[in-house]
């Protein structure tokens, strides 16, 4: 079910279009190998604590988020990543296969810049085997995504 609730949610763009993979890339690195591109190019999506309140974070499958930035940027104390089964209840998709789009909850969607190095980005698609490529600035329109720099 997750990959068809990412569809759906894609049906009304015309300009995206979920690709399928026969292995998982449930990694940046397995991504970026699967898709021949590099790893910079992967939008990994994490999911993290806010204080009480779960976030959606993208960025670059190269980078790591620095967290005191995050905390920074978002306004909160306290942030932490979000436990597997946190991530599976707020989202409705399995770590690995977190997509920015088609989450069950609406939660806040943050892009960090680094993103805009790359004309196309591969975000997860619902599932470990599937890609969204898409323009970094067309992943913020249909996110309504802020632009943060939260990255080493």
């Amino acid at each position: 079910m997750p990959l068809q609730r990412v569809r759906q949610y894609i049906e009304q763009y015309d300009d995206l279009k979920i690709v399928l993979f026969d292995d998982s890339t449930h990694t940046a690195e397995l991504a970026a190998q699967t898709l021949g591109v590099t790893v910079g190019q992967i939008a990994k999506t994490l999911v993290f604590m806010a204080d009480d309140n779960a976030i959606v974070m993208v960025t670059c499958g190269d980078k790591k988020v620095n967290t005191r930035h995050l905390a920074k940027a978002v306004g909160c104390k306290k942030i932490k990543f979000a436990d597997g089964l946190t991530v599976e209840a707020v989202t409705g998709f399995t770590p690995g296969g977190v997509s920015p789009v088609g989450l069950l909850q609406k939660l806040p969607v943050y892009l960090d810049q680094s993103l805009y190095a790359y004309d196309i980005v591969y975000a997860a698609a619902g599932t470990a085997n599937s890609a969204l490529p898409i323009r970094p600035v067309r992943l913020k329109q249909i996110t309504g995504a802020q632009i943060i720099d939260v990255c080493k």
